[in-house]
């Protein structure tokens, strides 16, 4: 049963009596959530399974390779080096090499149509970045700069459109982090990237927007969102699942058909 569909048939069972800097566009956390966010999310033992699997000479063989690919300027390349490195991924774990290879993507292909190939690769490596930006390497250059994150987030917003970077962008202005509070800002760059199916800004949104927190309450609408968020949250996303039970716990009835109606919109506009 696809996603979609599933969430659909949750909100159901639920409803039986017993959640270049740049120029920007649009609808609180459940806990405050740290500003440091991880710059890549591992599998648990992924790690461990790949050591086991591939012979070492083999991953020495294919470490080699990516970095002469990288230093030859190749952007899969150092994308997939820098990944390795932020993860300790085969390699000591390395914030500082990870952040200097997503800086050379950066730096080279800032520029490229948000339609090229690399694109994606180019708009993540930005994104990196600015959480980077926004936690700092420990006893490195690379400092706490929430002024430089939020570059690094706007750009890939609004240039390469990126839902992750929209995510990011909109924390800081719901937040205030390097930048003044502008929740209305916010709520635009939470609306696009929901929209794009991003599950975090889904949540946020949907928790907005059903508890009426700092936009007109829209209960039936929030509740969509919540659904959705939480078929795609992470196991360890565990903030999304509890701000879904308290919604669909205190919706009532009415809101509990709109929002089914809203969902069965969603699925179709997806489908087609």
């Amino acid at each position: 049963m696809r996603i979609f569909e599933w969430a659909i048939v949750a909100l159901v069972l639920a409803a039986v009596p017993v959640a270049p800097p740049a120029r920007a566009f649009e609808g609180t956390p459940v806990p405050p959530q740290d500003t440091a966010i991880p710059v890549v999310a591992a599998q648990p033992g992924s790690g461990a399974i790949l050591k086991k699997a591939v012979p070492q000479a083999a991953t020495a063989t294919s470490l080699t390779s990516l970095q002469y690919a990288a230093e030859g300027g190749h952007p899969v390349a150092q994308w997939k080096l820098g990944r390795m490195y932020a993860d300790g991924d085969g390699v000591a774990q390395d914030d500082l090499r990870a952040f200097e290879y997503f800086s050379r993507i950066a730096n080279a292909h800032a520029e490229d149509s948000p339609s090229a190939p690399q694109a994606a690769i180019v708009a993540n490596a930005f994104v990196a970045l600015g959480r980077y930006y926004l936690s700092g390497i420990p006893n490195t250059k690379v400092k706490v700069d929430a002024d430089r994150a939020r570059e690094m987030f706007s750009y890939a917003a609004s240039y390469f459109g990126n839902a992750d970077a929209q995510y990011d962008l909109a924390r800081l202005y719901l937040n205030g982090i390097g930048t003044p509070r502008d929740t209305r800002y916010g709520a635009r760059w939470l609306g696009l990237a929901a929209q794009k199916g991003q599950h975090q800004a889904q949540a946020m949104l949907g928790q907005m927007l059903f508890n009426g927190d700092q936009l007109p309450r829209q209960a039936a609408r929030g509740l969509m969102w919540l659904t959705l968020a939480r078929d795609s949250a992470s196991p360890d996303e565990t903030w999304i699942k509890e701000s879904y039970n308290r919604a669909i716990t205190k919706a009532s009835e009415n809101d509990r058909a709109m929002a089914l109606q809203m969902l069965e919109h969603w699925v179709q506009g997806r489908k087609d």
